[in-house]
Order: structure tokens, then C-alpha cells, then sequence
């Protein structure tokens, strides 16, 4: 049984309900242009996952066949006390790993490349929770190696660590405040919010997953102050919505050092140096500007009403593509879905320049509507549709004349925005 996917319509509906309360409440926590780009990056990272999660799985596999100190039978994690024991020995055990993952993703450049990803939303609201990154299956699986070698069972070590992610989903909102005794023992959205702010206050605080206990037994805890109102987001804005360069952001940035420095010894450490870490003759070649919160503006380039209902439509079907290709991908698995998902991510790139007003928003997304036809096409050949080949050529025939139709008449203003301003 998928958890995760079983809690995405539950996300979806919470999302909805805290955009209601903010639209009554008037508390402007919730940016249409932010919510779609965080949820882009969500879309991108569940379809990426269907081709990157067999990695963490081989290697887990391989731990648990061949190192793993005790033999611990499925049927022991039933509910009778040992059972249940064993379930909260695991959850505790995974978030324990959790919290070092959470943190050396913070602290090590190339994990931090990953892990930035979650950060660059400069709103918080339950739509930021499902911003995830692509990149995280190159090395996270390791912090959780610990745990096979036990020899906690492959199947148990999956729901435990979908029960951790989905409880952290309803951590990332500003509408609850204090929760009294459970900000001392969980993770709550106050202790959550610390843990998304650029004050140089919070900076690299709270990591926990399920329990901040970890953060005040390893000094890592920050309380919220209402004194130090949180200012969300990255030191290095990624000012952009395109889904595909908030994942290559900080790599890009890593890279540019790694060219640049003299040293052989400095290209090859910088990835795995302290974040922040720069090579001396890089920084004094190129230094960076120093941030400076007072001034903090949000990313917000201006969209016209016609565009903004034409990119929310067209999310709209990229979010019921993405329930579509789930159960393709079940069906089927992972050669089921290259289509879709191809189809999927040229239309949130698209959306993506839309949203910012690019140049060429228009000119790729005629050419995405071309793209659609074929793709169908190459889909109803995978699946043998001819059963149902009028009914579909009517609904693509529909979906696609409507949408030129309605691309032509859409305007957009055009900014200037370079995806990389070098230092």
C-alpha cells in the first residue's frame, strides 16, 4: 500500500482549505504564482522518483542480504506489544536518521544542492511542504543504511518513512500558531517555520522530522520570536518559476566555483566543504553580495488576469495528468509512463515561463499544444486504445483547439530576469 500516494487528494483538500481561510482571514500567505511553482517541483519530484527510486532500494536490498546483524521476520511487526514496539523502534530509529540526513543537508554543499530546493519558496503554506526535490536519490538513501543493518525489514523501513513525511506535511502552514507543550516535544508549525527562515537567527536550526527533541539534544533548536518576525526563503533567491532550474540552482552555483578555483584540491572539496564554503581566489574574484533581510523583496513578477486564469486552467490538467500517470505507473510501471511524464514536464516548464512573463512563454507553449497530439498518439500504440480512439482524438481534438484558441488571445508582459546573475 503507496501511504503517500494514498494522503495526496488529503493534501490537495487541506491545500484548498488553507487558501480559503487565508482568503477570508486577508493574510496573504498564499501567492498563486509561488503555490504553483512549489507545486510544479512536487509533480516534478514524484514522476522523476518513478525513474531514480530503485537506487535507494538496490542498495538497501544489498545491505539488508548481506550485512544485517538480526533476522526480523514481517510477522513480528504485528499489533501485539513486541509488535508495536518494534513499529515505534523503527519510526523513532527512521527519524532519528532523519534529523542527521536533515541537517548534513544542510551543512555539506553538495547535499545542500538537493535540499535547497525545499527552502526557495519565500511563502509557507501547506503548498510549500510538497516542494520537493529531484536530486535527493544521489545520496540521502545513505543516512538510512544504519537502520538495515539492524536489520529492520525493507517493507517496514517504506511506511515508516511515509508516515514521517506525511506527518510532516502539516507542519509547513502559518495558520496555526503555538501549540503550548508540543512545540517542547514535536516538530510543530512554529518550530517548522524557524527552520524555513534566512534570519541569521534561525539559520540552520530545528531539523527534526516528527521530534525537535533531537534539535534540543544536539543544540540545534531555535525557538520563534516574536521579536524576529520570519523572513522564508533562500540567501540566494532563485527568482524564477521554472521547476527544472530550482533543482540545478545551486549545483550551477557549485560548479561555477569548482571551474573557476585554481587549485585542483579546491574543485574537488568544494562539494563537500561546509555550505558556504567558497575557494579564497573565487571569493575575491567574485565576491558575493551581502544579504540584507531589511531590504528583502519577494520574487513577484507581474502577470495579467488573463494569463494567471489561463496558467491555473492548464495546472489543472497537469494535476489531474499526474493522478493519471500514478496509475499508469501502477499498472504498468516505469516504461508505462515515459510518455506522460515527457508530456508533463514540458508542460510545467511552460507554465513556468508563463508565470514570469518570459519572452518566449507563448512560442513554447504553442509548440507544447503541438507536442500533445503526438504524444497521445504514441501513447494509444503503447496501450493498444483503439477501443477507444474517437472518444479520445475528441477529447485531445477539444483540449487542443480551445487552448490555441485561448494562447492567442493571452497576453503577456515580458521581464527581464536572468536565471543566473553570477557573483
Amino acid at each position: 500500500m503507496d501511504l503517500l500516494a494514498l494522503a495526496t487528494p488529503f493534501f490537495l483538500l487541506a491545500i484548498l482549505l488553507e487558501l480559503g481561510i487565508d482568503r477570508v482571514r486577508k493574510t496573504g500567505f498564499f501567492r498563486s504564482n509561488d503555490a504553483i511553482s512549489s507545486l510544479s517541483i512536487g509533480m516534478l519530484s514524484v514522476t522523476f522518483g518513478y525513474f531514480t527510486k530503485f537506487i535507494s532500494l538496490i542498495f538497501w536490498g544489498l545491505v539488508l542480504r548481506n550485512f544485517a546483524l538480526l533476522d526480523m521476520p514481517l510477522a513480528w511487526f504485528d499489533t501485539s506489544p513486541r509488535g508495536l514496539s518494534l513499529w515505534i523502534a523503527a519510526a523513532i530509529g527512521w527519524d532519528f536518521c532523519y534529523y542527521w540526513s536533515h541537517r548534513f543537508g544542510h551543512e555539506i554543499s553538495v547535499l545542500w544542492a538537493a535540499h535547497a530546493v525545499h527552502h526557495q519558496s519565500e511563502d509557507y503554506n501547506l503548498s510549500t511542504a510538497l516542494r520537493q526535490t529531484s536530486s535527493s536519490f544521489l545520496f540521502s538513501w545513505i543516512f538510512y543504511v544504519p537502520l538495515f543493518v539492524i536489520g529492520f525489514p525493507l517493507e517496514i523501513l517504506i511506511t515508516v518513512s511515509a508516515i514521517n513525511l506525511i506527518y510532516q506535511f502539516w507542519v509547513h502552514t502559518q495558520v496555526i500558531r503555538r501549540l503550548g507543550v508540543l512545540d517542547y516535544i514535536l516538530v510543530t508549525p512554529s518550530n517548522h517555520r524557524v527552520h524555513h527562515a534566512q534570519n541569521e537567527c534561525y539559520i540552520d536550526k530545528n531539523y527534526g522530522g516528527i521530534f525537535i527533541l533531537w534539535d534540543r539534544i544536539f543544540g540545534t533548536f531555535a525557538d520563534e520570536r516574536d521579536d524576529e518576525p520570519v523572513v522564508f526563503g533562500v540567501r540566494k533567491p532563485l527568482a524564477n518559476w521554472n521547476p527544472f532550474w530550482a533543482n540545478l540552482q545551486v549545483y550551477d552555483y557549485l560548479l561555477f566555483d569548482a571551474r573557476k578555483a585554481k587549485r585542483w584540491q579546491d574543485k574537488l572539496s568544494i562539494w563537500f566543504r561546509r555550505t558556504g564554503w567558497r575557494p579564497a581566489d573565487v571569493a575575491a574574484r567574485y565576491p558575493k553580495a551581502p544579504t540584507d533581510l531589511a531590504a528583502f523583496e519577494k520574487f513577484d513578477p507581474p502577470s495579467s488576469p488573463a494569463v494567471q486564469r489561463y496558467v491555473l486552467t492548464q495546472f489543472g490538467f497537469a494535476t489531474a495528468t499526474i493522478f493519471l500517470i500514478a496509475d499508469l505507473y501502477v499498472r504498468s510501471g516505469v516504461q508505462g509512463v515515459l510518455i506522460p511524464c515527457l508530456l508533463l514536464w514540458v508542460q510545467l516548464y511552460t507554465l513556468g515561463l508563463m508565470t514570469e512573463g518570459r519572452a518566449n512563454a507563448r512560442q513554447v507553449e504553442l509548440i507544447r499544444l503541438l507536442l500533445v497530439p503526438i504524444g497521445v498518439a504514441g501513447l494509444m500504440l503503447q496501450f493498444d486504445l483503439t477501443a477507444y480512439e474517437d472518444k479520445i482524438w475528441a477529447a485531445v481534438a477539444g483540449y487542443v483547439i480551445i487552448s490555441l484558441i485561448w494562447l492567442v488571445r493571452v497576453k503577456t508582459p515580458v521581464i527581464k530576469q536572468n536565471y543566473r546573475e553570477e557573483y
